[in-house]
């Protein structure tokens, strides 16, 4: 870790929905809050969620994949470090009982939690979303890097963004 370790995860026992990114990115690295950048604006309104509300963790967890800034690789950030998954997350899952939705976000959570569930492609499990509820949720990444996707794929802000709104409020009214 070209930074050092800073572990940047927010989890409370009484969390009813657990949000598995990637890894956090410089910014959040630096400023010690998890999704403080223009990814974290794009998940806040894909979800339909107020700033403090997204923040209150006795709602939403905020897990990723590797706890620690990873570096910088040739095309973003380098991946996340493959040991924190699975010597952490089971460990804090386990401590919040009242999960209702497991939303995955980018490939590494979905492989890792989908296993062999998963599509080939991000594209084809985001598209097949309906068969992994009512347990996981799986998105791309919010990133600003994804617009071409985005763009590429209307169906999801069409179809896909609404169900995700509905149902995170559903469990939020609770």
């Amino acid at each position: 870790m070209p930074l050092g370790p800073r572990p940047i995860v927010s989890a409370h026992k009484d969390s009813k929905i657990v949000i598995i990114g990637q890894a956090p990115g410089l910014k959040v690295h630096t400023n010690g809050i998890p999704w403080d950048d223009p990814s974290g604006k794009q998940l806040r309104k894909w979800l339909d969620v107020t700033d403090e509300l997204f923040y209150d963790e006795t709602k939403i967890a905020l897990v990723p994949m590797g706890f620690c800034y990873p570096g910088k690789g040739k095309s973003g950030d380098l991946p996340p470090r493959p040991e924190c998954a699975p010597q952490w997350h089971q460990k804090l899952l386990d401590q919040m009982p009242n999960l209702q939705l497991v939303i995955l976000i980018g490939m590494y959570s979905q492989k890792y939690y989908l296993k062999e569930k998963a599509k080939r492609t991000l594209t084809e499990t985001v598209a097949e979303y309906k068969t992994y509820l009512p347990n996981y949720f799986p998105l791309p990444h919010p990133s600003p890097r994804n617009r071409f996707w985005l763009t590429k794929n209307p169906w999801f802000e069409k179809e896909v963004i609404p169900e995700l709104q509905e149902k995170v409020s559903q469990i939020l009214e609770q």
